[in-house]
């Protein structure tokens, strides 16, 4: 086994078991030190402590934590006790996350927000509470857990994919302004047995999608060579990369028929050839700026 994380500090959330477990398991595997993260998790006989001496039988290094993500206070401890364990952290892995599927005819506001508040909101509280600690270092590596409800859509899951989308652009503009301090940000959307895949695939293709599957395209996102800005899917040993593209699209102007003018056209606007993953978003500004005709440099 390689050891490429030897050394590295890593905070995994939701770590009590499925994905965050795995996680856990194979950061400690390749070498990590792990501070183990679940709600209520520093109760006796809880699962997170579980993985801790999973880690630890295993000659790994490994603390328990049970705070609340959406806590940001309980974040802030979170990281000053990986701190006081080992002097840094290196990576954050936001794997914590709750469901609370219904069409969204039948969800209450109450479980839209619950639901934004763990995943978005949760994110956001450990992002914040190891930014600077990974700013002084010049070093950091932090996942966001997406999906690909939020990706492409799922029936009976308009909190979980707003939320699920929401973290990629949280990705997006901290990958930006990351890099110059060396904190590299990427997201992973995970295919895994759950709940929601019970019912639906057969046992043989459930077996197939075991956590153990993802967490190696977890190790690709966090360790010294790893990317920055890549949506990596993974699920039952296959792996992809999710893009947000732009296509050349059309200019129809600004007279009076404009809109009619794009209505006849919303196939040329949509023709995927020749399109674009921007590197930022001011691009779409000079993208359309330019195919007006117009100069985007503001004059001294």
């Amino acid at each position: 086994m390689s050891k490429v994380l030897q050394n590295k500090v890593a905070i995994v959330t939701g770590a009590g078991g499925g994905l965050g477990r795995a996680h856990a398991l194979e950061l400690a595997r390749h070498g990590a030190r792990v501070l183990v993260n679940d709600l209520g998790a520093d109760r006796e006989g809880s699962n997170a402590r579980a993985v801790v001496e999973t880690i630890r039988r295993a000659g790994g290094e490994a603390h328990v934590n049970g705070g609340d993500v959406t806590q940001f206070e309980q974040m802030q401890a979170m990281v000053a006790q990986a701190m006081d364990a080992w002097g840094r952290v290196d990576i954050l892995v936001n794997n914590a996350g709750i469901l609370r599927d219904k069409s969204f005819a039948k969800m209450s506001l109450d479980d839209f927000r619950l639901v934004l508040e763990v995943h978005v909101m949760g994110s956001v509280h450990c992002t914040k509470a190891v930014w600077e600690t990974m700013r002084e270092q010049g070093h950091g590596r932090i996942v966001m857990t997406t999906s690909s409800s939020g990706l492409y859509g799922s029936f009976g899951q308009a909190n979980y994919g707003a939320a699920k989308m929401a973290l990629v652009g949280l990705m997006q503009t901290l990958a930006l302004e990351g890099i110059k301090h060396g904190i590299r940000v990427n997201c992973l959307a995970p295919s895994a047995a759950t709940g929601m895949t019970e019912g639906i695939l057969s046992e043989g293709a459930l077996a197939g999608l075991g956590p153990e599957k993802v967490s190696p395209g977890l190790i690709a996102l966090v360790d010294d060579d790893a990317p920055t800005r890549m949506i990596l899917l993974a699920g039952a040993g296959s792996f992809e990369s999710a893009h947000i593209t732009m296509t050349q699209g059309i200019w129809v102007g600004d007279a009076g028929d404009a809109a009619e003018a794009l209505r006849g056209q919303l196939g040329r606007v949509q023709d995927r050839r020749g399109e674009v993953v921007p590197a930022s978003g001011w691009e779409q500004y000079q993208h359309e700026l330019t195919k007006a005709g117009l100069d985007d440099r503001v004059s001294a």
